[in-house]
């Protein structure tokens, strides 16, 4: 049995530990995610526990089929979109992680930059590739899309990325 199949069971019968254990696996992750999309901290924050305040809300109508994370990306994916639903910016955090993180400020804010200007389901796809470390079949999950069109994206990603940093040419 999978640790979120049992944390999953845990919880439906009341277990507060395992709510905790739950929240504290998930936290860094969903809280990483909102602030790839979020630029403002607090309210990156706000969004995740929203993420969990919601994952809770209706968790007598969760059925558990595969990984818990997914669900609560799907959650942190449309409160982040909410957000900017009445603004014309998207905003696109540079996270702490190695796979996004800039040694320097120069290098957060080219970071940023590069992930803004991509269009929005290609950024999507890589922010959850390269920065969420997703795999590819984990994205075309999540997504409810092909994986033909998630391979499709993520390359598409490193070659607008290979443009916008001046490297076409490079492999």
């Amino acid at each position: 049995m999978d640790s979120d199949l049992r944390l999953i069971r845990q919880m439906k019968n009341g277990d507060e530990s395992a709510v905790e254990a739950f929240v504290r696996k998930y936290y860094p992750m969903v809280l990483r995610y909102c602030r790839l999309h979020i630029r403002d901290r607090g309210h990156a924050e706000d969004a995740t526990q929203e993420t969990f305040e919601r994952f809770f809300r209706h968790f007598d109508r969760y059925r558990h089929c595969g990984k818990a994370a997914n669900y609560l990306y799907v959650i942190a994916a449309n409160l982040c979109r909410d957000y900017y639903a009445d603004k014309d910016e998207v905003a696109v955090e540079t996270p702490e992680s190695a796979a996004c993180a800039a040694e320097d400020i120069e290098g957060r804010l080219d970071a940023q930059a590069a992930l803004a200007s991509l269009p929005p389901e290609i950024r999507e796809t890589a922010v959850l590739f390269f920065c969420q470390e997703l795999t590819q079949r984990e994205i075309a999950k999540l997504l409810g899309i092909g994986l033909p069109l998630v391979k499709y994206r993520v390359r598409r990603a490193r070659a607008l990325l290979r443009a916008y940093f001046g490297e076409e040419g490079e492999r």
